[in-house]
């Protein structure tokens, strides 16, 4: 059989040194035949086994008809029908090449989206450990949000997935951004809503955030991960590009981490575009609306009568309160980063978030200032009441209770002579 050099020189020889097809044949000692076949050649010669039947081609025909009747039926159900006793392995790829037959076609739609129409997001958990205090190490989620029209890729790790939190980290990362896209789209994930008798429905924090917003939220159908397949991708290429390699002393530092990766992230090359994200990022601002005039109520926020252990709770936590609004109505506000707490407008605590789960986290000058409070009150208590109060003589007593006649009607003793009067 010629093989490919020698049918590549006798081309060369024929067409770049004209030299004709016998002195051909005498150069490389074959036949002109060989060499007249070489040049009528349209590509170079390949070896091609000659084709050996299949044992499955006896079962075909059974296999056919039962994926005629039942196309989704399993190839392990089909093997046991049709009564295949050999290996697996030939059986399912012939069953795979037969299924689309009977199956209509499903394709998936490449969707085109416009400048500042909509913003998919996801929360990612990283496989990673990460220190967040008091010995403590946990795995927080980390909130994604991808651009439709640039793909430009957001995120911050968050304390919790609780609706709280998550709608804080959400107005975080788009007032990064200084623009609003029209929609979000997330999946059904419980703090933004789910789907309940084939309709979708958004929890009530949600509903408020996206009405003072003034944009739209979309979820995703149930079992139809394509619909946000941006930050899908997204995930995976934090997981695969970021995280490996890295180690973390604190949420802090893990978000310094992934913010300075993300600004490279975005200069990249993206394949389906054809660009880098942030050449697209203008006009996908551009486009955009714009913040809304009254920021959105986000964060964990109560407003209850401080009690005398002068301690609030955010999440799973304990913080300190001056003691001296004990009994008062006080307002808690916290974010990713702070919790405080105002009486009639006035900070009385301060803390920076714990991350860890169920601290108690007191303040230097609560506790120096109850303890103050608790001396001066004891001292209250020890200390005797100074009034003016009336003594009466034991005759009135008498008096009162009819015993002064009855005294008259009796001798008395003189007790210190020891004679009756």
């Amino acid at each position: 059989m010629l093989i490919v050099d020698d049918w590549a020189e006798i081309r060369r020889l024929h067409r770049a040194e004209g030299m004709p097809i016998r002195a051909i044949a005498r150069r490389l000692g074959c036949s002109k035949n060989t060499v007249k076949r070489a040049l009528a050649a349209q590509g170079p010669p390949r070896y091609e086994r000659a084709t050996v039947g299949s044992a499955v081609d006896a079962f075909e025909p059974a296999i056919r008809a039962l994926l005629a009747e039942f196309p989704s039926m399993p190839t392990s159900v089909i093997m046991e029908r049709v009564g295949w006793s050999r290996g697996r392995t030939v059986f399912f790829e012939r069953v795979a090449v037969l299924r689309p037959l009977f199956v209509p076609p499903d394709p998936a739609s490449r969707t085109e989206y416009g400048p500042g129409q909509l913003a998919q997001c996801d929360l990612w958990f990283p496989p990673v450990d990460v220190p967040v205090g008091f010995d403590q190490v946990a795995r927080p989620p980390v909130l994604v949000m991808v651009s439709g029209f640039s793909r430009v890729i957001t995120a911050r790790m968050l304390p919790s997935r609780q609706s709280a939190d998550l709608l804080a980290g959400h107005w975080e990362l788009l007032l990064g951004w200084g623009r609003l896209p029209r929609a979000l789209v997330w999946d059904n994930e419980a703090a933004v809503g789910r789907w309940r008798g084939g309709r979708p429905e958004l929890t009530e924090p949600m509903n408020a955030f996206r009405g003072t917003l003034g944009i739209k939220v979309v979820l995703c159908a149930p079992r139809d991960p394509e619909s946000k397949g941006l930050v899908e991708r997204a995930n995976g290429y934090l997981e695969t590009s970021f995280l490996p390699g890295r180690t973390f002393t604190s949420p802090a530092d893990f978000n310094a981490q992934l913010a300075a990766w993300l600004v490279r992230a975005n200069q990249r090359q993206h394949r389906r575009l054809g660009c880098r994200p942030i050449d697209r990022w203008a006009a996908d601002l551009a486009a955009m609306m714009a913040m809304p005039p009254v920021a959105p109520v986000v964060g964990w926020t109560a407003s209850p009568l401080l009690p005398r252990d002068h301690y609030v709770r955010v999440d799973s936590n304990d913080y300190s309160v001056h003691p001296g609004v004990v009994g008062r109505r006080v307002q808690v506000l916290a974010d990713l980063d702070q919790v405080v707490v105002t009486c009639a407008g006035t900070v009385v605590a301060a803390h920076e978030r714990c991350w860890a789960r169920r601290q108690t986290i007191t303040d230097a000058d609560h506790a120096q200032a109850a303890a103050a409070l608790r001396a001066a009150h004891r001292e209250r208590v020890r200390r005797p009441v100074e009034t003016d109060v009336a003594v009466r003589e034991l005759a009135d007593y008498d008096r009162i209770f009819g015993l002064q006649d009855d005294l008259d009607d009796h001798p008395s003793v003189d007790v210190a002579d020891g004679e009756v009067a």
